[in-house]
């Protein structure tokens, strides 16, 4: 069994009259199934509304199923008894830093979670130049999370979860609000924590070249998974993808217009080096 784990997962959002009772059920995740292995870095896709979201917010029981089952590290979410030790071993990381930084320096944020549960002074330290170490913002410990950007902002809130000592991480659009370098700032980091830390990571994200670096691709629409596999046997797809009124990386649209046009291309060209090693074969 994998670190994360769901069978025949089911989530209903529910609408209720004024007397309580429920008026409209709207099921947003629909028998859904997963296998995550520890380490492993993991992309989920999908068009706004197709469930990715909601299903992350599972990974932590921030929502519980309605139907089905999920196991974070062989414990099920729907279970009171795991809430606690759940949310210190999967942690989240949501679109907007500022929802989550809540200490007047830096470091003092990073070290506000493990303060919270008890860790004792020195291990809290230690954690906290780890975990900006790991994030590449040691330099700015002493400053004001306000007179940050918003890429660094966001590397602060990893940070901050990261010196929980979780498992597992999720982020939720995490470069949703942040410009093209802050998103490769954001990025570059994530990549880091999962090669260097081992830490399983989940990506909801809408930007394709985010996905080149993932180990598998889940792409989701109106609640199910529809697609599953490497980026590149996903990103071979560009027609279905497109049906799901989803993109590809630039550079692999290029070179599948290129293709079609009759040069003769691999599919699934996901960097700039591939299509121009591609290209120079052809010559």
């Amino acid at each position: 069994m994998g670190i994360i784990r769901a069978s025949k997962l089911g989530f209903d959002y529910y609408k209720y009259d004024d007397d309580g009772n429920v008026e409209q059920a709207s099921r947003a995740v629909d028998d859904v199934n997963l296998d995550i292995q520890a380490g492993q870095f993991i992309a989920v896709l999908g068009h706004n509304g197709s469930g990715k979201s909601t299903l992350a917010k599972h990974i932590n029981a921030l929502l519980v199923p309605t139907e089905g089952t999920l196991w974070m590290d062989q414990m099920d979410t729907a279970a009171a008894d795991n809430l606690w030790k759940i949310r210190q071993e999967a942690g989240m990381v949501f679109q907007n830093p500022d929802n989550q930084i809540i200490g007047s320096v830096v470091e003092e944020d990073v070290g506000f979670g493990p303060e919270n549960i008890g860790v004792p002074t020195d291990e809290i330290w230690r954690r906290v130049d780890a975990s900006l170490k790991a994030v590449d913002m040691v330099a700015y410990r002493q400053h004001s999370p306000n007179k940050l950007s918003g890429g660094q902002k966001q590397r602060v809130a990893i940070a901050g979860v990261m010196a929980m000592k979780p498992k597992c991480i999720v982020l939720d659009e995490p470069t949703a609000m942040l410009d093209p370098s802050g998103r490769k700032e954001v990025l570059k980091a994530v990549r880091e924590l999962n090669k260097k830390e081992g830490v399983t990571v989940i990506l909801i994200t809408h930007y394709m070249e985010e996905v080149v670096f993932a180990d598998h691709v889940f792409v989701m629409d109106s609640g199910h998974i529809v697609l599953e596999g490497t980026p590149r046997e996903i990103f071979s797809q560009v027609d279905i993808l497109k049906q799901y009124g989803l993109d590809v990386p630039q550079v692999t649209l290029l070179a599948y217009e290129l293709k079609k046009s009759g040069v003769e291309l691999p599919d699934g060209i996901l960097t700039i080096e591939e299509l121009v090693d591609a290209l120079c074969r052809l010559s």
